[in-house]
């Protein structure tokens, strides 16, 4: 017989099987042990043990946003659960789905100065949809307390819109999953609970009442309607929206964190962001009816035009009840599932034909024009990186893409392919801590090869996860683009501050990689032509042995080129008669 602390801790970790979780992540720790105990010994849990928090949480992260599924995260008391901190912030803004258990000490123990011993209850304040504070193990308390408080906890998180939900464990000494005093009778009322194999109580939500018919009646009277993609968060999402926009005929932009960034038609306006520095361009196009669908876009170009627009209407369509809209845009905001909007309108909506010409002939320019910027035989730099990894990434594979410039160039310069490639990003609050941890979630998430795009100032605040990569059942190419610091304040006013800019914004670094592969036991590569990165690129995805492959760039010459391109780009423009 076990004793009341290890009753409960299997009572958890069966309920979270019964709900379809499996994956565990553990660090390690004393006031867990009962947690960590239940997982290690059930026949049916996967782990993933982690020595850092941090790391954990944010591989926890990745996972969700591959597979939509949960992976509760397990600590001991005291800091071990505030290094969850800057993943819970992400996955609250992305909406991710996170459980966290974290174990306590009791509470005659707080506030009297006790070891390891913090105000664990609401540490993440506003950024959990819910939390829980468990009472320590008490016979005096009926089992269903917990099973229910389990299955509210993964309701919270895995309910539209997801979300972290905490529920804290306080477990009193001894710390030993050990044979005790136990009464038997305590789990006799589990009778209909221990017969089944389903969650003790089944959780659902009503999908919102949503009319659509007004939005079918602006579609089908527009003359230029637009329709721009921002983040989805499942296949299924990113299917039924992609065969939308195909049905409907009509011009669409599809951004990096939708997944459909690579969408090969005619009427996906790939290079809308790159269009949009021409006035002549913007000039001429001026939807009337404006409709988005999904999260942010990653592009503040393309934002602030529709912004200054002047549509007669503007909707977006999420799947959440908070204010997504930054530039205070939207005539419309309408709440649905995105596949169930999407289908409905497939349901609804005869396709017709709209005049979208000129827009696709000048976004056959833009792709002329920065397809020859692609020279093999000089060094690869920031532009030609997205380019090259768009193109030869495998059909089978997946992208994470890094915050600050990698995922901003990708958007602006990745090169349409067949098919649709799984994208991960960090786009909630768009920090750069954590993203490697991502990555590597992500990938074990959708159990395949995956690249990843990242800056080495990202690189240098997840040095950890480097020594997760060589354990990952799914094969990473981490492409390290390291121009010595923060890149993309080069492209901001301060740069001209010339007396403070260096030390405080771009902070140089002087990493290296190299010695970071051979210790982290990765195959390294350096590529000196973009020629070189193919090859290696290429050959990493053919061996499926992980790989960092470092690109050296200059941070001012990165700036000197984004400028020069996009000059050539509005040239090329003007010299094909365009607009006209």
């Amino acid at each position: 017989m076990q004793n009341i602390n290890s009753v409960w801790a299997l009572l958890i970790v069966e309920e979270c099987l019964r709900n379809g979780i499996n994956t565990f992540c553990i660090s390690p720790g004393s006031r867990s042990t009962f947690l960590t105990s239940a997982v290690a010994r059930h026949p049916k849990t996967s782990t993933k043990l982690f020595v850092d928090e941090r790391s954990a949480a944010f591989f926890a992260l990745g996972y969700a946003k591959a597979c939509g599924r949960l992976a509760p995260l397990i600590c001991t008391s005291g800091t071990a659960v505030a290094n969850y901190f800057p993943a819970v912030v992400e996955a609250s803004m992305s909406k991710v789905p996170m459980l966290i258990l974290s174990a306590d000490r009791p509470p005659e123990l707080r506030d009297t100065g006790a070891n390891q011993t913090i105000n664990q209850p609401g540490i993440f304040g506003h950024y959990t949809k819910w939390d829980f504070d468990m009472p320590c193990p008490d016979e005096a308390i009926p089992p269903e307390m917990v099973l229910t408080t389990l299955d509210q906890a993964i309701y919270q998180a895995t309910n539209t819109p997801a979300g972290v939900a905490h529920l804290n464990c306080m477990f009193r000494e001894p710390l030993l999953p050990e044979p005790a005093t136990f009464d038997s009778s305590y789990l006799s009322h589990l009778t209909r609970w221990k017969d089944s194999q389903l969650p003790y109580t089944s959780c659902h939500s009503h999908l919102p009442a949503s009319s659509i018919q007004c939005i079918i009646d602006w579609i089908s009277e527009a003359k230029s309607p637009f329709i721009t993609i921002g983040a989805l968060e499942s296949q299924e999402d990113i299917q039924t929206t992609k065969e939308l926009c195909l049905h409907l005929n009509m011009p669409f932009y599809c951004d990096t964190s939708s997944g459909l960034r690579f969408t090969q038609h005619s009427h996906h306006i790939s290079y809308l962001d790159q269009l949009l520095l021409s006035n002549a361009f913007k000039s001429k196009f001026q939807p009337d009816v404006y409709l988005h669908i999904g999260g942010s876009l990653v592009s503040k170009r393309i934002q602030q035009f529709f912004s200054k627009c002047e549509s007669g209407k503007k909707i977006i369509i999420k799947n959440h009840p908070f204010r997504n809209d930054p530039y205070h845009q939207f005539t419309d905001s309408i709440e649905v599932p995105y596949s169930v909007f999407c289908n409905s309108v497939l349901e609804r909506f005869k396709s017709m034909t709209y005049n979208a010409e000129m827009i696709s002939e000048a976004n056959a320019i833009a792709g002329k024009t920065l397809g020859a910027y692609l020279n093999e035989e000089i060094a690869p730099d920031e532009i030609s990186v997205p380019m090259i990894v768009s193109k030869y990434l495998h059909e089978d594979g997946a992208l994470f893409l890094s915050n600050s410039m990698p995922v901003r160039d990708m958007d602006m310069f990745g090169r349409p392919k067949p098919g649709i490639v799984p994208v991960g990003t960090n786009r909630g609050a768009s920090g750069i801590d954590g993203i490697i941890s991502s990555a590597l979630g992500f990938a074990h998430g959708l159990n395949k090869p995956t690249t990843l795009v990242i800056g080495d100032l990202s690189a240098y605040h997840d040095l950890n996860a480097f020594f997760q990569i060589k354990s990952s059942t799914s094969p990473i190419v981490l492409i390290i683009i390291n121009n010595g610091g923060g890149g993309i304040f080069s492209f901001l006013p301060i740069a001209s501050q010339t007396d403070i800019f260096e030390p405080y914004f771009e902070t140089p670094l002087e990493q290296n990689f190299k010695a970071i592969a051979e210790l982290a036991c990765l195959s390294y590569a350096l590529p000196k032509t973009n020629r070189e990165f193919i090859d290696f690129y290429l050959e990493a995805q053919k061996t499926g042995r992980s790989t960092l492959i470092e690109i050296q760039t200059g941070r001012r010459e990165n700036v000197l080129q984004h400028k020069s391109l996009q000059a050539h780009l509005i040239k090329q423009l003007e010299a094909n008669g365009y607009p006209h």
